[in-house]
């Protein structure tokens, strides 16, 4: 499995599927034309790619190049890879049917296709030195947000805050601030969501 700084954005949920078992990165879906109505999307990919780089990885058919444009319009800054797999026919083994065109998605090229696919776009093994303390499941529920009373609308705030989409569930959160922040980095944004939480509307008096 190869490790990249970068995130990556596939179309869909068995692209991503196929990218997981390649890559140890974190993948984010447009599901399909959805992403020219997300604007918290296109937010949350704005923001990764001014952070870590954002590596665009679609279908080479119409639909793909389609929103491989919108992306580009959208993300305008940062650091952001084209990453293109060539046009293959064929048919996914999931699928009854090929494509209206014909040609195999992100999720039906070999492994390989992908790989050189990123390396021909620059982008390349994350070969710096692993965080020594990444955060956890168990983090987020020390620190309220998650698994427990009030954590949602604390999570929402962190987001918020963030300039995140404010639907992410605890676990893509939780991939996206180990690819964005470090533990330190995180353990700061906690306490400070915690603390600005707030006063119940009485005041706090009983």
């Amino acid at each position: 499995m190869i490790k990249l700084r970068q995130a990556v954005v596939v179309e869909g949920r068995y692209d991503k599927i196929k990218l997981s078992s390649l890559l140890d990165a974190t993948i984010i879906q447009t599901d399909g034309f959805r992403i020219f109505k997300d604007k918290d999307k296109v937010a949350l990919l704005r923001e990764l790619a001014r952070r870590v780089g954002l590596v665009v990885l679609t279908d080479s058919d119409s639909a793909g190049f389609v929103i491989r444009n919108h992306i580009k319009n959208c993300v305008r800054e940062g650091e952001v890879y084209h990453a293109y797999i060539p046009e293959i026919l064929g048919k996914e083994k999931r699928k009854d049917r090929p494509s209206k065109e014909g040609t195999l998605g992100v999720e039906g090229v070999p492994a390989e296709v992908i790989l050189q696919a990123l390396r021909r776009a620059g982008v390349t093994a994350d070969t710096g030195e692993a965080r020594e303390r990444l955060v956890t499941k168990a983090d987020l529920m020390e620190d309220g947000l998650s698994g427990g009373e009030g954590s949602h609308e604390r999570r929402t705030r962190l987001l918020r805050e963030l300039g995140l989409p404010h639907y992410l569930s605890a676990n893509s959160m939780l991939d996206v601030l180990n690819t964005m922040f470090s533990y330190e980095e995180y353990k700061r944004l906690a306490a400070r969501v915690s603390d600005s939480a707030e006063p119940p509307e009485d005041g706090g008096n009983t």
